[in-house]
């Protein structure tokens, strides 16, 4: 028998991966309502998983089955029998999380904090959106184009939630919670009145404990079981500005994107981009906000400086943050419209198309191919359907709050 047929056969037991597993990942956060394979970190941890026989099996053979495992399963929906091993056992959790890489070194989505780390370097990973125009609701789905039978890859949701003084875009793991009191919440994005300037906040720093201080707690830490009075911490990653044009003169929309989180440095030869390994499970145990930041959704803003502190001393020599913008069109006689080359990716024209590529200096020493490759693309290929290509050194949330700005309404931009 196959090691994937172990596996299956092991998840029918009662007292196996059947009952630690399956029902852990259909427990009452993460029920059908996201149609996602992919289990939090931090519900992992909090699991009710007992040390049973599967915990008892020889290192060398757990290590095999695993290796095994991940390598055979590289697509969804059969990845999830790498999560459901990570549900076995705390042995069995702790050889998984060790053998699964990350975006940038297999190119693979396995758990939630792959949302948050860079993409592959060599190819993009390639993923499209469903707008929801009644709710206003938009999911990211992971693969090329959408299924027949609607079992596609739940990645992220988004909501836009208008209030009195502002309107948010909520980012969440899920496609009906959009509370940011929520372990499923992930960050949100804000524009500023004009639709000209967003703001992107995640809800966790790019490194993992990256602010301490010393104070009592300011997070929550499950999902409907923390005091209302308990205010949420954004860290302020990336701004997003679109040129204005009223008179529409200027042809195609421009934008910049200052990714604050990023240095310049990343996409230099050996540079390296932020890349956190974990959710906070708790943020008890991680981070605090000193009193005189207690309030309602405090912000705290990454720096130049605050980012060098944390970066590799090799990424630290650069402190400046890497600057994207959208690559110019060129203007087509024949058909009389801008034309971008988006590979077969994008089929229906559309103001909110775009591609973005490194916007950098000459004295940053960046190879003119890095400069060239495009690292993310946004375009419409149906009523409400929209792909989404990113890479390196974007992650997944990152290039999906930046995709949603084109959603937004701008009256001074087109």
């Amino acid at each position: 028998m196959s090691f994937k047929g172990i596996v299956r056969e092991l998840m029918e037991m009662k007292d196996g991966i059947g009952s630690l597993s399956r029902r852990g990942l259909e427990g009452k956060h993460w029920r059908s309502r996201t149609r996602s394979h992919i289990a939090p970190d931090q519900a992992a941890a909090c699991w009710p998983v007992e040390q049973g026989k599967w915990a008892n099996l020889p290192p060398e053979l757990l290590l095999d089955i695993i290796r095994r495992v991940e390598r055979s399963e590289t697509s969804w929906p059969a990845r999830n029998v790498v999560v459901f091993c990570a549900a076995v056992c705390r042995t069995w959790r702790e050889v998984t999380k060790e053998i699964v890489q990350t975006p940038e070194q297999c190119g693979r989505l396995t758990f939630p904090i792959s949302l948050k780390q860079p993409g592959p370097r060599d190819f993009p990973i390639q993923c499209f959106i469903k707008r929801d125009r009644a709710t206003s609701t938009f999911c990211l789905f992971f693969g090329l184009t959408p299924s027949e039978d609607e079992s596609d890859k739940l990645l992220l949701a988004a909501r836009k939630i208008r209030r009195a003084t502002s309107t948010d875009f909520v980012i969440s793991l899920v496609a009906d919670d959009f509370s940011r009191a929520s372990s499923a919440y992930v960050g949100k994005m804000r524009p500023n009145f004009l639709g000209t300037k967003f703001t992107v906040y995640d809800s966790q720093p790019p490194y993992d404990a990256a602010v301490k201080t010393n104070s009592r707690s300011a997070r929550r830490f499950h999902s409907k079981q923390v005091s209302p009075r308990v205010p949420a911490c954004n860290f302020c990653i990336s701004t997003i500005s679109y040129e204005l044009n009223v008179l529409r003169t200027r042809g195609p929309r421009r934008l910049h994107c200052v990714m604050h989180s990023i240095p310049v440095s990343a996409i230099q030869e050996g540079g390296t981009a932020p890349t956190p390994r974990l959710f906070p499970q708790s943020f008890d145990e991680n981070f605090s906000l000193s009193p005189s930041l207690r309030g309602n959704d405090q912000v705290i803003n990454f720096s130049s400086a605050i980012l060098s502190e944390r970066l590799p001393p090799a990424a630290a020599s650069s402190g400046e943050p890497l600057v994207l913008k959208n690559k110019a069109p060129r203007w087509h006689e024949q058909l009389q419209c801008w034309c971008l080359n988006f590979r077969g990716r994008v089929t229906v024209a559309s103001v909110k198309n775009f591609q973005l590529v490194a916007a950098v200096e000459p004295h940053h020493n960046v190879a003119a191919a890095e400069q060239d490759k495009v690292i993310l693309q946004f375009g419409k290929i149906g009523k409400d359907i929209f792909t989404m290509d990113y890479r390196y050194p974007l992650s997944a949330f990152q290039a999906f709050a930046i995709c949603l700005s084109s959603f937004d309404t701008k009256p001074a931009c087109e």
